[in-house]
């Protein structure tokens, strides 16, 4: 049994995690996609814009109306969004909802970053809306939430799971956070089905995406990254199954333009 513990924690400390197409140690993966996030804060929004010719705006946007209506009666509604550190997908559903009693009092969100540089644009950007009284902003990791269990009615992350070491435990943390029916989803870049729009995707993605990175923010490395992590994410079967496997139920995807992107969701039962 002890030679047993050995093996595996040796097993463990010599973990490799894709960096891109580089292996990087598994417990030094968080440190270079910090840097990343780091370079890239100031000129994020303005290089979503140019790197989808704006359509993250559409895909965010259809990603929130896939939340649905949040309602509870009279009680509190608490959302996590993870990973959303320059507030996107947190300003877009209080758009949603900013007509009903929901805005004023109730609906209150938490945004969730590793990254403090991310944060800091999020906060600014808060104040000149107006919404600093509706939102958190807490710089956290998601393998390791600081919440107690069955706390959130919803957990949403877009365009972050990909960059997490641990996604399988990040998945697991959102279903501990979560209360029973709250609802998990993800938004992330994936797997396009027709191959003759994945073929022209990858060439768009590898001969322009860092050009752009290096034209904008003169920074080409960290966008080389961004599109390398891409190919080495999981494909759409793969996603789900983790989400399965963490214990979500009635779980599926729905895909946004044949696969470029796709929405993961479940439910903790």
């Amino acid at each position: 049994m002890i030679k047993q513990l050995f093996k595996l924690r040796v097993f463990t400390f010599c973990q490799d995690a894709n960096f891109g197409f580089k292996k990087v140690k598994l417990e030094e993966k968080q440190e270079h996609v910090n840097q990343v996030f780091h370079n890239v804060a100031n000129n994020y929004d303005l290089m979503n814009d140019l790197m989808s010719v704006g359509l993250h705006r559409c895909w965010k946007n259809s990603f929130v109306e896939e939340l649905g209506s949040l309602k509870n009666g009279d009680s509190q509604i608490r959302v996590l969004d993870v990973a959303g550190g320059t507030g996107d997908i947190a300003f877009r559903i209080l758009e949603k909802h900013k007509g009903n009693n929901l805005f004023n009092e109730n609906l209150k969100i938490t945004v969730l970053d590793i990254n403090q540089s991310m944060l800091d644009v999020g906060q600014k950007r808060a104040n000149e809306l107006g919404y600093q009284n509706q939102i958190d902003f807490v710089c956290a990791n998601a393998e390791e939430l600081p919440f107690e269990p069955n706390t959130f009615d919803a957990y949403t992350i877009a365009f972050g799971i990909r960059n997490v070491p641990r996604i399988p435990k990040a998945i697991g943390e959102a279903h501990r956070v979560l209360k029973q029916g709250g609802k998990f989803q993800c938004l992330e870049f994936s797997k396009v089905q027709n191959p003759l729009l994945s073929f022209a995707n990858q060439f768009y993605q590898f001969n322009f995406i860092p050009t752009m990175g290096q034209l904008v923010a003169n920074d080409r490395h960290s966008y080389q990254y961004l599109v390398e992590s891409i190919e080495k994410f999981h494909s759409q079967q793969e996603l789900l199954k983790i989400i399965e496997e963490t214990g979500f139920r009635y779980a599926g995807f729905k895909n946004y333009m044949d696969g470029v992107v796709a929405v993961h969701f479940g439910f903790k039962l």
